[in-house]
């Protein structure tokens, strides 16, 4: 027992003075501050559960998507200009400029999701500075280049941008590393938080059991419940990566706004992922597609060398003795042979030289394009003023008049090719002519556009001849196709269906105009050479199952 002689504790003197109106004051201001200040705590980590979710689902897990698209814009751009590189197709320019729009777009998102992160920041600094002199050091040098053509593509080059490329792929692997630690840290903060929050709200329902059990009822069911299942259901989606993990509304209405909130954000993000995964699958795809093509172009490639061998060596060589014997019999045998012997020997020369002319035709058919491949600047004057002087004598036996501009414009092409379809189109004109008046030919020139938008220019080759019958315009250029008798006109058919093959090769296009009342008209259109691989240098399948 305490010693009476002694001075009470000052508690108990307080205590002894207060009334129990006082204590039930006391406590109720104590309850009253503690409720005050777990609501105060409770309300902040609410707050900042909240804004971290934010922070999560509208920031940080967008900023990884679209990293992910800036990672696939680059690899866009690389795949694009090594596949242009290595093909020459320019159809690999569309991935790499796709990419370049598609990389502002994720830099610009990038910017302003991450406003607030340095690290990130910096480091997309640092990529976005390394992608720009990645491109102005190998992919514009090598899409900005003319298509490589015949020549083998520099793989040296191009393995020194695939390793300067390399130094992307470590930062893209830095930023998800970097991306995926603010995502951890924003995950740590939100346990905290709930963990703190989750505290108080244990403590006022504490403090409410003093009150009633109804209101530790009430708020459990309706407020901590729905809490943790949204972030059992949260975690499972951002934390495991399973986004098909559906999230439903529970609790009070601005629960259930904040779990449909994350539902539509999850549903977005799915949907994003799903497309991405769709886009890589297809470019697998369409890479796969292009190897086999480009194996077969070799392949045809090489037979068709093996063809123009055994045209210009092993086929010719047979029909030069055959012609040449049956020459010596007429010289030595002649005076003993009959009309008729006579005559059949003549019938053997005539065919062995008509399948040389076939053969040497049929071969410069094939090398269109082939042989030199050559890409110069060339004025379209001096190739017909080329093609007139080789058909001289043809032009002065015929009395042809030909009508031409006094300028033709310059491109970039072959020469040689040029020169040759000039000279089968002046030819062809002069030998169809009509049997009652000299041949005249006109030529015309003006400004057009190709199939691809390209400037270029629009001829015409009309004359007063015979003419082509409207139902004849398509067939005339296929190879080996004749509208008369061998006996009336010489030639092999083949004249037309190498001008259709120039001017291919040139990026144009040739066809018969039908609606002139006399005579013939071809037009064509030139634009420039081709890169060799958009070229299929072999005679025509069709072509040649049609004169079959």
């Amino acid at each position: 027992m305490r010693d009476p002689s002694l001075p009470e504790p000052r508690s108990e003197q307080i205590r002894s003075r207060m009334t129990v109106q006082g204590w039930f004051q006391v406590a109720f201001a104590a309850l009253a501050v503690f409720l005050l200040v777990g609501t105060v705590i409770g309300t902040y980590f609410i707050d900042r559960t909240a804004r971290i979710t934010d922070q999560l689902v509208v920031d940080i897990q967008p900023a990884q998507v679209e990293a992910y698209r800036l990672q696939s814009a680059l690899l866009n751009q690389e795949t694009g200009a090594r596949g242009y590189a290595l093909t020459g197709d320019p159809g690999f320019r569309e991935p790499y400029l796709t990419g370049l729009q598609d990389e502002q777009k994720s830099v610009e998102r990038l910017r302003t999701l991450m406003a607030g992160h340095s690290d990130v920041l910096a480091n997309l600094d640092a990529i976005t500075s390394n992608a720009a002199a990645w491109r102005a050091e190998y992919a514009e040098p090598l899409v900005d280049a003319p298509p490589s053509g015949a020549e083998p593509p520099d793989i040296a080059e191009i393995e020194r941008g695939r390793a300067a490329f390399d130094l992307l792929r470590t930062q893209f692997a830095d930023q998800n590393s970097i991306l995926v630690q603010a995502q951890e840290d924003g995950y740590d903060g939100l346990v905290h938080a709930r963990t703190v929050r989750n505290s108080v709200l244990a403590a006022m329902v504490a403090g409410f059991l003093l009150t009633g059990a109804l209101m530790v009822v009430l708020v459990h069911n309706l407020v901590a419940t729905p809490l943790v299942r949204l972030r059992a259901a949260t975690r499972r989606v951002a934390g495991d990566g399973n986004f098909d993990q559906h999230i439903y509304p529970q609790g009070p209405k601005d629960i259930r706004h904040l779990a449909n909130d994350v539902e539509a954000m999850r549903e977005h993000i799915a949907q994003a992922l799903t497309e991405a995964r769709r886009q890589q699958d297809k470019l697998a795809r369409q890479t796969a597609d292009l190897d086999a093509q480009a194996d077969e172009l070799r392949r045809s490639n090489t037979e068709l060398e093996q063809f123009a061998y055994v045209a210009s060596h092993d086929l010719q060589e047979p029909l030069r003795k055959v012609a040449s014997f049956c020459q010596l019999l007429e010289k030595r045998y002649g005076d003993k042979l009959d009309d008729r012997g006579t005559q059949y020997i003549a019938f053997a020369v005539d065919g062995a030289k008509r399948m040389q002319v076939l053969i040497n035709d049929l071969l410069a058919f094939s090398r269109v394009g082939r042989v030199n491949d050559a890409r110069l600047r060339v004025d379209l004057g001096r190739t017909l003023d080329k093609a007139q002087s080789n058909l001289a004598i043809m032009i002065d036996e015929s009395q042809a008049r030909i009508e031409r501009p006094d300028d033709l414009p310059e491109l970039t092409g072959d020469p040689t090719l040029l020169t040759m379809l000039w000279q089968n189109l002046l030819a062809n004109a002069i030998k169809f002519r009509h049997p009652d008046r000299p041949p005249v030919v006109r030529i015309t020139c003006e400004r057009a556009e190709g199939e691809d938008g390209a400037a270029g220019w629009q001829f015409s080759v009309s004359d007063n001849g015979i003419g082509i019958p409207a139902e004849f315009a398509e067939k005339v250029f296929v190879i080996f196709q004749r509208l008369h008798a061998r006996d009336v006109y010489t030639g092999t058919g083949i004249g037309l269906a190498v001008c259709r093959k120039i001017v291919d090769y040139h990026g144009g296009s040739i066809w018969i105009d039908t609606t002139v009342g006399e005579g013939a008209r071809v037009c064509f259109t030139l634009v420039g050479a081709k890169p060799q691989s958009e070229q299929s240098l072999q005679i025509d399948d069709r072509a040649l199952n049609t004169s079959g």
